[in-house]
Formats: C-alpha cells, sequence, structure tokens
C-alpha cells in the first residue's frame, strides 16, 4: 500500500515539475519574442517600447485613417463610371416596341447602360479638400512621431535610472568593504589583545552594519529602477537581465544654450509643434472648401445605353417568284392574263449581337447645378469650419505656451542640477583628502573611531551625493535634448 501511495505521490510530483518547466519555457519563449534577452541595450529598450506602447499604436491607426482619407480626396478629383443592367422576363399583353403592336406572349428583355461624370468646376471644394487632407495626413504622422519621441525620452531616463542605481548599488558595496576590512583588522587585534579602545571595535561593527542596510536599500532602488523600465517598454518584468553601460558625455563644463534659444529650437523641431501647425493650415483650407458650396458646380457627363428583346424581329428578303394574277390585257380580242413578280421574304428574330450593336445610343453634355436654397446646409458648414480652425489657433497657442513653460522650468532645473553636481565635485575632492589622512592616522592608533566614523561618513554621503547629481544632470540635459531635438541613442 505504501508503495502505491509513493508511486502516486512521485507521479504527480514529476507532473507538477514538468508543467513549471513548461510555464517556465512558455515565459522564456514570449519574452524572446518580445525582444527581452539576457542583455538589453539602451536602442532595444527604445524598440520594445515604441513596438508595445498603446499610444503608439492608436497614432499608428490614426494616421492610417488620415492617409485613407487623403486618398479619397484624391479620388474625388477622378471621373466617374458606373454601368448598369438589367434582365427581365414579362408575360401576358404588352407592347413590342419594335413593331409598335401589341403582342400576348412571353417576352425576354434587357437594358444595358453605361455612363460618366467628371465635375469641371464646384468653387475649387475638392482641390481645398484634397489640400486640408494632405495637411492632415502630415499632422497625423507629426503626431506618430511625436509619441515615439516621448517614449524614447521615457525610456532614456528609465534606462539612465537603472544605470545610476547600479552604480549606487555598486559604491554602497565598495563602502561596505572598506569598513569591512576594518572590522577584520581590528578583530584581529582584539583576538590578539592589542586592541587600546574596544569601542573602536564596536563602532566599526556598527559602521559595517549600516553599510550593509545600505546594500540592501540601493538593492530595492536598483529592482525598482529596473521595473520602472519594463513598465515604460509595457512588458513583463525579467529580475535577471542586464544592462548595457552607456558611454555618458558628461561636460558639466559647457552649459547649454538659453532658455529662449531652446525653446525657438523647440518651435522649429518638436513634431507637437508642427502638428498643430499644420492643423491650423488644414482647417484654413477646410474654411476655403466649405465656402466653395456657395458656388454653382460645373459637371461633364457621357453615356451609351443599348438594349434586347427576344421579341425583336427583322424581315429577310428571299427570292422573287413568279406570280398569276386577274389582271389582263386584250390583244386583238383576245385576253391574256399579266404573269408578274413579287418580292419573297421571311421573319427572323434579332440576335443580341446585333441589337446591343444597332440598338446603342451615345450622349455627352454639361450639367450646370446652382445651388440657391439648401436648407441652409452651406452657411452652417462654413460656420462649422470657422470653429473648427478657431479652435486649431487655440490649441497651437496653448501647445507653444505649455511648451514655453516646460522649457523654462527644464532649464532651471538643468542650472540647478549642473550647480549641485559641480559642488559635490569639490565636496567629494576635499571629503576624500581629509578621509585619506584620517585613515592613516587611525590605522597607526593616533585617533580613535569617532573620528574616523565621522570622516568616513562624510565620503561616503559625499560619493553618493555625486553619483545622484550626476546622474539628476544628465537627465536633466536629456530633457532639453528632447526639445531640441537632439534625443541620441
Amino acid at each position: 500500500m505504501k508503495c502505491l501511495i509513493g508511486s502516486s505521490m512521485r507521479k504527480q510530483n514529476a507532473l507538477v515539475f514538468s508543467i513549471i518547466a513548461l510555464l517556465s519555457c512558455m515565459q522564456v519563449m514570449a519574452q524572446d519574442q518580445m525582444g527581452i534577452g539576457g542583455m538589453l541595450n539602451l536602442k532595444q529598450c527604445v524598440d520594445v517600447a515604441i513596438k508595445n506602447n498603446l499610444q503608439v499604436e492608436q497614432s499608428t491607426i490614426a494616421m492610417q485613417g488620415s492617409k485613407v482619407q487623403y486618398n479619397q480626396s484624391i479620388g474625388n478629383m477622378l471621373p466617374s463610371i458606373g454601368a448598369y443592367g438589367s434582365q427581365q422576363l414579362g408575360f401576358g399583353r404588352s407592347l413590342n416596341t419594335y413593331s409598335y403592336t401589341y403582342t400576348n406572349q412571353q417576352i425576354s428583355s434587357g437594358s444595358y447602360y453605361v455612363s460618366t461624370n467628371l465635375t469641371l468646376f464646384s468653387g475649387l471644394q475638392l482641390l481645398n479638400a484634397l489640400k486640408q487632407n494632405s495637411l492632415a495626413y502630415d499632422a497625423s504622422k507629426m503626431d506618430l512621431q511625436q509619441q515615439k519621441e516621448t517614449i524614447t525620452l521615457n525610456v532614456i531616463l528609465a534606462y539612465l535610472q537603472v544605470l545610476g542605481s547600479q552604480d549606487l548599488l555598486n559604491i554602497a558595496k565598495e563602502q561596505a568593504d572598506v569598513d569591512g576590512k576594518q572590522v577584520a583588522r581590528l578583530q584581529l587585534q582584539s583576538d590578539a589583545g592589542a586592541l587600546l579602545l574596544l569601542s573602536n571595535l564596536s563602532d566599526l561593527k556598527g559602521q559595517y552594519a549600516g553599510d550593509l542596510v545600505n546594500i540592501s536599500t540601493a538593492e530595492n532602488n536598483l529592482e525598482s529602477a529596473k521595473v520602472g523600465l519594463f513598465q515604460v517598454m509595457n512588458v513583463p518584468y525579467k529580475r535577471d537581465v542586464e544592462f548595457e553601460r552607456i558611454l555618458l558625455d558628461l561636460q558639466a563644463t559647457n552649459l547649454p544654450a538659453t532658455s529662449d534659444s531652446i525653446y525657438q529650437v523647440a518651435l522649429e523641431t518638436l513634431p507637437g509643434i508642427k502638428s498643430v501647425d499644420l492643423k491650423v493650415r488644414a482647417w484654413q483650407r477646410g474654411v476655403k472648401s466649405a465656402r466653395g458650396q456657395y458656388y454653382p458646380t460645373l459637371s461633364f457627363y457621357g453615356s451609351v445605353n443599348t438594349s434586347y428583346s427576344n421579341a425583336a424581329t427583322a424581315q429577310i428578303l428571299g427570292p422573287e417568284v413568279p406570280v398569276v394574277t386577274s389582271d389582263y390585257v386584250t390583244v386583238g380580242g383576245t385576253n391574256y392574263f399579266v404573269n408578274s413578280k413579287e418580292q419573297t421574304s421571311t421573319t427572323q428574330n434579332l440576335s443580341f449581337s446585333d441589337q446591343f450593336k444597332n440598338n446603342r445610343y451615345t450622349a455627352i453634355g454639361l450639367s450646370l447645378n446652382i445651388p440657391i436654397l439648401n436648407y441652409l446646409r452651406a452657411r452652417n458648414n462654413v460656420k462649422q469650419a470657422r470653429i473648427n480652425l478657431q479652435n486649431a489657433q487655440y490649441n497651437a497657442a496653448a501647445t507653444r505656451l505649455t511648451v514655453q513653460q516646460n522649457v523654462e522650468l527644464a532649464f532651471q532645473n538643468m542650472i540647478t542640477a549642473y550647480r549641485q553636481y559641480k559642488s559635490y565635485i569639490d565636496q567629494v575632492t576635499a571629503y576624500a583628502e581629509s578621509f585619506r589622512t584620517t585613515e592613516i592616522r587611525f590605522n597607526e592608533g593616533v585617533i580613535n573611531s569617532d573620528t574616523y566614523v565621522i570622516a568616513k561618513n562624510n565620503i561616503d554621503r559625499a560619493n553618493t551625493n555625486l553619483i545622484q547629481a550626476k546622474y539628476i544632470y544628465i537627465l536633466r540635459t536629456k530633457i532639453l535634448d528632447y526639445y531640441q531635438g537632439k534625443l541620441t541613442l
């Protein structure tokens, strides 16, 4: 009995392990399909984020819709060609249109029609609509580009956040390693009975414990930054992924241009600004297109039609035959009957091809449609187009104001980050020298642990602040690069 139970448990465990392995493989395959491998670089992260971003997909769909409208406006300027055909079967008494006699028979008839129409002039409605939809299509492409650049900026910022967290973790480990070596050295002295002050060892142990806490905090911050990056990429989080280091061109001595000059560059390069300007121009054309409804429409038309009926017949002439008539002539008192010839004929149904050719009728002409009163539709369409234009102009002005404010704020944040970064460089230099001399004196037993701990905390805090200030400054410059159209991967 126990053997049976053990065998059953082993089978269940094997099944559970198989399912877990299958799910793991499926997860790995799904991550590989999304471009998530063991190592990621910045370009891969940007590509994945753009591919999976829903707003980018929506902008792509909107652009495709604008393209369809643009293509339709081109098609509206082409001639329209249509064909019509009907075939019917009639019963009872009806008029035979070929012989103009009434007949009582089953008739099969058909009518066929081809027509074309070309608008020659309609108040330039078609031309202005074409230009309006062309500008709207260009605006939709700028909207898509704006979404992509925004996602690119967000990925860059999140990627730099990960790199900064990695650097903070590394420096926390380095700081703990220094204190760990001091603890080991003092422990050896204590074991040998050569330690003068036991508080030196206890202080360093407390310092080392704090370093381990800092490492734990830095590890958590790193994982949080990685999770944030995966959220921007819109893919499931993968804990064991590594990120490729990038070369950070950090030139703290060369500040960007003034905020006004950056704003002027943004007006020329930012896709969002181009989009709202194109939409204003599009609705300017929309107003002109709506006004065209006040004008007459001149069109050219042409048509060809023919018909068929199985009741259609034709007389086919045959040979002349002699006919004896009752007419006579008298010659010398004798009557002679007059012989004459008569034309023979037969009735024959006309074929479909003959009727299709013989019944053909062609017409061409010009038509003029003059609008007089059309439920005030033209007037209201013009008003609506003007409202849309005004709304587009307000949106363009609001977009410019928002960009100007964002550029000003980003520039001020960059200036602050630059000053902090420069100050922390000087602070690290000063505290590093102070700690170097303090460590030498502490190792020689000249000073106690409290002085050493203070100097060690000062340099550790300065190094941490420097790393943070460095990446904050880089983030601020990347935001300004975004407004200047200089984002690079």
